[in-house]
């Protein structure tokens, strides 16, 4: 394998493995200030409880994220050096925003978070882990301000005498309504995750409280929490899906070939069906390869459109287009259609994990309704639920970054031949040998391997410490008393 084949695995491993921890972060972090904001009203010692048993598994993965995140941007300068060089004076304002204002803002104040216990007032305690909620959320969306530039180019002009995209409008690429999207769909997507993560926790907890003869403790501490997790899967999920079904529109317009490959569509139709099923050799990329076998009709139509009737370019049209306008550029030989195995799976499993938070909100709310708060079978989906929308979430952002392919930074349809786009093979560097970006990234995946163990075993050791540990009690009434400390608190 050659130098841009490694480059491109790489950075697709470290990604994946920093990605899946961020939408747990974002999520979790607004929710625990929401506890502390109700035991702050209230003065209800479950809320207190609450707080500090989520706030705990909250910071574990907070360090675990920052940690597999800082390799990100150093690939930028070394094995993506050409593409750094052909935008880096775009791409690197939102960069730079978001590690000295956003990051420093989420930082320092969890830091007075989980070192103010007992030492600040309650007030400025909880207002210090609100604002830790807004930098978490700002360093989100300047990061996707960065990612939405190579999704659909704008506020950038290229320069034929540098060969670079300079930026020129800086509050159009801050409002790229692709940021805006992506930022909704992060978002509802994050608050999913983070009410699955608590609810599969509660009922997990309450069910082996109710079990073990504990039912006035499962009802007063984890079945309030449970109902927490419960109506943020609902609120997150009905969000999900709207916000989703807009960035679809969106792409659909911006780039079409991406969402043509999700369906493996190959011809250019009017209403186009869903494919719930399609078999055959997707990953050859020939349409003759492909057979439709279970469809719902007329609904990618509607998804792209909100008309069942509507026609969609197939990927073949598509690929004479784009060879038609950029073969003076590139030469006739490039292949414009993304892997259609990889973006019409991942497209569906991003749905299909999504759905395990679904149910156990469906489960979860006609059982807890029903009075029903001991069932096996509720913790058993609840344990199994966890995991899903962190996958749901990843194979989200391969869809996304791998239907973009071959592209390192999109054409924007508007002016398609303003050049400000760039090929994924014209991005990696020219320096960085093979042999280097090979043993980087086996030293990376055995790192992030080991911290990928070590957060499990972090949170799988607190989550069974429950939330009745020493240092989740409620803190002493006299002023600046010291409390033991047990990890964090």
């Amino acid at each position: 394998m050659d130098a841009l084949v490694l480059a491109r695995w790489q950075f697709g491993i470290t990604t994946v493995y920093h990605f899946i921890l961020v939408p747990l972060t974002i999520g979790l972090t607004p929710l625990v200030a929401i506890m502390q904001t109700m035991w702050y009203r209230t003065g209800k010692e479950h809320w207190l409880k609450l707080t500090k048993f989520f706030g705990k598994l909250l910071i574990i993965n907070f360090a675990l994220g920052v940690a597999t995140g800082i390799v990100q941007e150093f690939q930028f300068g070394m094995n993506w050096s050409e593409y750094s060089r052909m935008v880096g004076d775009v791409f690197g304002a939102p960069l730079a925003i978001e590690a000295l204002a956003a990051f420093f803002l989420e930082s320092v104040f969890l830091g007075l978070w989980i070192f103010g216990w007992n030492r600040l007032p309650k007030g400025l305690h909880l207002a210090s882990i609100w604002l830790a909620a807004i930098g978490v959320n700002l360093s989100a969306y300047w990061i996707l301000v960065a990612n939405s530039f190579m999704q659909h180019p704008v506020g950038a002009e290229f320069n034929p005498e540098t060969g670079r995209a300079e930026l020129v409008d800086f509050w159009a690429l801050i409002s790229n309504p692709t940021a805006v999207s992506a930022f909704m769909h992060v978002l509802t997507a994050a608050f999913l995750t983070a009410g699955t993560f608590i609810t599969g926790i509660s009922v997990w907890w309450m069910v082996r409280d109710v079990q073990s003869g504990d039912r006035r403790h499962a009802h007063a501490l984890w079945r309030p929490a449970a109902f927490f997790g419960l109506a943020t899967i609902v609120v997150a999920g009905l969000a999900v899906g709207g916000t989703g079904h807009h960035q679809a529109q969106l792409m659909y317009e911006q780039q079409p070939m991406k969402m043509s490959a999700a369906e493996a569509l190959c011809e250019t139709t009017a209403g186009v069906p869903f494919s719930v099923l399609t078999i055959g050799r997707l990953g050859s990329n020939n349409c003759d390869d492909v057979t439709p076998i279970i469809e719902i009709p007329g609904l990618t139509s509607f998804l792209a459109t909100n008309t069942f009737t509507a026609e969609l370019p197939g990927v073949v049209d598509l690929q004479e287009l784009y060879t038609e306008r950029y073969s003076d550029l590139f030469g006739p030989g490039i292949e414009y259609v993304p892997n259609l195995m990889v973006t019409y799976w991942s497209f569906r499993l991003m749905i299909g994990f999504a759905a395990f938070s679904a149910a156990l909100a469906l489960a979860g709310i006609l059982l807890l309704r029903r009075g029903v708060s001991g069932s096996k079978w509720l913790a058993i989906l609840g344990l199994v639920a966890i995991p899903a929308p962190f996958l749901a979430n990843s194979f989200g952002w391969i869809f996304t970054e791998m239907g973009r392919q071959p592209w390192v930074v999109a054409p924007n349809p508007a002016s398609p031949l303003d050049r400000v786009f760039m090929l994924t093979q014209e991005g990696v560097s020219t320096v960085v040998g093979s042999g280097t970006v090979l043993t980087s990234m086996v030293l990376f995946t055995l790192l992030y391997g080991a911290l990928g163990v070590v957060w499990y075993l972090l949170i799988a050791r607190y989550v069974r410490e429950g939330a009745d540990a020493k240092a989740n009690a409620v803190p002493p009434a006299a002023a600046g008393a010291e409390v033991p400390m047990s990890f964090v608190y």
